[in-house]
This record gives C-alpha cells, sequence and structure tokens, in this order.
C-alpha cells in the first residue's frame, strides 16, 4: 500500500537508517536466489518539489555504493524508438536498486506538453497503458517498479523560486517550462493525474516529512521479497501441430533455376529493405542443422556489412539471468543498424529452455504475451519483424548430422548435445506448435518454411521476407 494513503511515522534518522542499510543487504543477497529481485525507482515531480533533495538523503542513509542513480534529461517520444528503449540497459539486476530521474514518463510530460500539435487524450492513455504493461512485465520477471510523485502546491513553487539561488536555475529547466506559468503548472497536474493513482504521491510541504515518506517507501519495497512463483494453477492447453512440421517435404528445384532465381531474390531482398523506412528485425528459428546459416548468407549477399548486424544467440550468460529475460534482447537492438538478423532469438524461452526444464512453469508460460508484447513496441516504433520458422524432418536432420561429422570444415557444427535433443523431438514439435498458436500475429506472423531441400527453402525464405516487407 502507498504510504500517502496511511499515516505515516517519523522514525529515528538513526534507526531509519539502519534498517535501510539492512534491507539493501538483504536485498542484494537474494541474487541468485529463489526470491531475488531488484528496485527500480521511478521519481518524478514538481519543479523545486524536492526530488533531488530526498535523493540525495537518501543516499546519506544507505551505503551510496549499492544505490544507482540515473538522471538523464527528459526527450521526445521517438516515433522511431520504443519508449523503453533509452532506459533499458538500465534496468537493474538481481540485488541492484536504480533510481531513474528522467523515465519514460518524463518524456511523454514533455512530448505532450511541447509538441506542435498535442497529444490527444487518447495518444496519451495508450502511452500510459503501454508503459504500465511494460511495467508488469518488469515485475513479472522480478523488478520492483516503485512510481515517486513529489508533489508542490503552485503558491510553495512560486515562494522556492523566489528564494532560489541563481546559480542553481540551469538545474530546474525540467521539461523546458516557465514554473512561473500558472497554465502550464495547471497543465502539468492535469497530465500526471491521468498517470499517478498507482504512484505514491509525497505532499512535499514539510522537508523533513518528504524525505521520510520517500525513504520508507523505498524501504517497505526493499524488505518485500517473496518467493518466485513456478507452478501454474490452470492447466495447460496444447496446440496442435501444423502440417509442415510433421511434413515438411518441399519440391527440389534444379540448379539451374535455383542459381537464376537465387540471383533475382537476393538482388531484389537487399534493394527492399534498403528502401524501407522502416528497421528490419529477421529471426530464424528451427530445429538444429534446418538449414538458418545457409539462408542467413543468402539474405546478407548483396548487401554491405555496414547495413546489417547478426546475432548468434546461445545459453545467456550468469549476468544475463539475473535481469529480466527479455533484456539481452533489448540491448541488442540499441545500434545504428536498420537491419537486425537473429540466429535463435527471445523464442528460446518458450522452446529450448521450456522443454529442457531451464525457465520454470510460470516463466514459460508468462513468455507468449510479454514477447507479443516486445514486438508490437517494434512494430508501432516503424520496426518490421519477419519470424521465420525452417522447418525439417527427423530423417534428414540426421542425415545432415552425419554429413557434417563427415565434412571436415563443419564437425565444429555438431555436438554429442545436438545427437542428445533428437530424443526429445516430439516435445520440441508441441513447443514450436504452442509458439505458433500464440505468437503469430497480424503485426509480426511466424512464416513456416519447408527446408527438407535447402535451395527450394532459401528461395521461400527470401520470398517471405519480400511478403512481409510487402516489397513481392
Amino acid at each position: 500500500m502507498p504510504l500517502e494513503k496511511r499515516e505515516m511515522q517519523l522514525l529515528d534518522e538513526n534507526e531509519l537508517s539502519l534498517n535501510l542499510i539492512e534491507a539493501q543487504y538483504f536485498l542484494k543477497n537474494t541474487r541468485d536466489q529463489n526470491n531475488a529481485k531488484s528496485v527500480l525507482v521511478l521519481v518524478n515531480g514538481i519543479e523545486l518539489a524536492g526530488k533531488g533533495e530526498s535523493v540525495k538523503q537518501l543516499r546519506e542513509w544507505v551505503d551510496p555504493r549499492y544505490l544507482r542513480v540515473k538522471a538523464d534529461p527528459p526527450m521526445m517520444l521517438d516515433q522511431k524508438q520504443t519508449f523503453w528503449q533509452p532506459y533499458a540497459s538500465s534496468i537493474p539486476a538481481e540485488g541492484q536498486i536504480m533510481v531513474m530521474f528522467g523515465n519514460w514518463y518524463s518524456d511523454l510530460l514533455v512530448t505532450a506538453l511541447h509538441v506542435s500539435k498535442p497529444l490527444t487524450e487518447t495518444v496519451f492513455d495508450a502511452y500510459i497503458q503501454d508503459m504500465r504493461a511494460f511495467e508488469q512485465d518488469l515485475k513479472n520477471n522480478h523488478v520492483d517498479v516503485i512510481k515517486v510523485w513529489f508533489d508542490l502546491s503552485w503558491k510553495s513553487l512560486q515562494k522556492r523560486l523566489d528564494n532560489m539561488d541563481p546559480s542553481e536555475v540551469h538545474w530546474h529547466k525540467l521539461h523546458g517550462l516557465d514554473w512561473r506559468n500558472k497554465k502550464q503548472y495547471d497543465n502539468v497536474q492535469k497530465l500526471r493525474q491521468r498517470f499517478t493513482d498507482d504512484w505514491t504521491v509525497i505532499e512535499c510541504e514539510d522537508e523533513k516529512a518528504r524525505d521520510q515518506q520517500f525513504a520508507q517507501t523505498i524501504l517497505a519495497a526493499l524488505e518485500y521479497c517473496p518467493e518466485h512463483l513456478s507452478q501454474n494453477k490452470e492447466k495447460w492447453k496444447q496446440a496442435v501441430i501444423p502440417e509442415a512440421l510433421l511434413h515438411p517435404e518441399n519440391q527440389p528445384a534444379s540448379d539451374e533455376d535455383y542459381k537464376k532465381e537465387l540471383k533475382k531474390l537476393s538482388l531484389k531482398v537487399a534493394e527492399a529493405l534498403r528502401l524501407d523506412d522502416r528497421e528490419a528485425i529477421i529471426v530464424f528459428e528451427g530445429m538444429d542443422a534446418a538449414g538458418k546459416g545457409g539462408a542467413i548468407k543468402r539474405i546478407v549477399k548483396n548487401l554491405d556489412p555496414r547495413e546489417y548486424d547478426i546475432h548468434t544467440i546461445a545459453a545467456p550468460e550468469k549476468y544475463e539471468l539475473r535481469h529480466p529475460y527479455l533484456w539481452r534482447f533489448w540491448n541488442k537492438l540499441q545500434t545504428d543498424e536498420d537491419i537486425t538478423i537473429f540466429d535463435r532469438s527471445w523464442y528460446g524461452r518458450v522452446l529450448v529452455e521450456r522443454v529442457e526444464g531451464f525457465a520454470s512453469q510460470v516463466e514459460w508460460q508468462r513468455a507468449y504475451d510479454e514477447i507479443n508484447r516486445f514486438e508490437k513496441d517494434l512494430v508501432n516504433s516503424q520496426t518490421v519483424v519477419i519470424k521465420l520458422w525452417l522447418a525439417i524432418s527427423k530423417d534428414e536432420q540426421a542425415a545432415r548430422f552425419k554429413a557434417r561429422e563427415d565434412t571436415p570444415h563443419k564437425r565444429f557444427k555438431i555436438t554429442d548435445d545436438d545427437w542428445r535433443n533428437r530424443e526429445k523431438w516430439d516435445e520440441y514439435l508441441n513447443a514450436a506448435a504452442d509458439m505458433f498458436e500464440r505468437t503469430s500475429t497480424a503485426y509480426a506472423p511466424w512464416y513456416i518454411i519447408a527446408n527438407n531441400d535447402k535451395n527450394t527453402a532459401r528461395l521461400e525464405v527470401l520470398r517471405a521476407i519480400l511478403k512481409q516487407l510487402r516489397a513481392e
């Protein structure tokens, strides 16, 4: 329960400091445990209400080595970037506390207040809905999001402006507003009331009470570290396996037809990717030896290496496991390349991690909605998401494994794990079927490419890309 909704008792400062430090270390020691979490504090409010002073005081009460503070000036929301992308790399890992002065709400306010064509209430509320969904995904992945609004009356704000040292003026340009302008002040209050019903709102007339309420809010978050859920109560309904996965045969293409069509399609794909104003993300999934590497080679054949980036996704590193599941993929999108190709992807959560038991039932069953929201955010930010599943038969996979073992320069591609995974072939098909049913959306559909014949499949991959780019 937010502290402003119950009576707050001022604590002895030494006692409060001791409690905070103990709670800090308690949180730090949850790392890698079944109750691990991090705390992300979003700080916003009226200028001169005392946000900086409260954070400074908190740092004096805690061990400052384990309290990270990030302060960014607010920026206009960019139609070609999701609202969370500027902040994704700073989402805290298990055991960490991060205070963000600049955050997606600051950006929303500055956009709503300064664009030549103001945001409509519908658009503003849609942003709020998306932000809350993102925050819920963070919480589900054990990032406790604490949102604090520092409020100050118009009269008190004017008094503090009168008494402010001129040397501090440059620090008080939040949203670029004229805080002497009553209309602008009222606009900020009107806008923030549309989203602060689930925030801790601190009335900042009394500085001591302000600092204590902020600190006690953080203390309550640090002390609450419940164990993670691992089982869902609802019975899982298995999807029907698509026929294309059970029988992935395709008509072989002649060498002459293949080479002629490949040259034409690869040039057309390169041109379409270059001319499209959107960024492109191409995702490859499929059984081992399904031909992902060969298909990728044909996509980039006529592209300049500076135009694209390729990520080959393996098991997450330990430090990545301490962040929300999608965190390592958020950070791989923080580049200047317009074309990003993933050889395996975030779908590992509902494929290998599900089948091999690396993710709990709660984690992988929750992931479908998280992935859909992630991809919807990307599409809404002028990114086209192209998802390709390369399907082969079990017999064809065995033949390719054997060929790899017999080819010196391909032996590195085959491991004992690859052979072992064949024992769970049916489980992987079930996982893929659930993935298609739950994540093939109108904005980011799956393309299942039959790949028993590699040449035909490579042509179909290029055609699928053109179709999703609407450049057939």
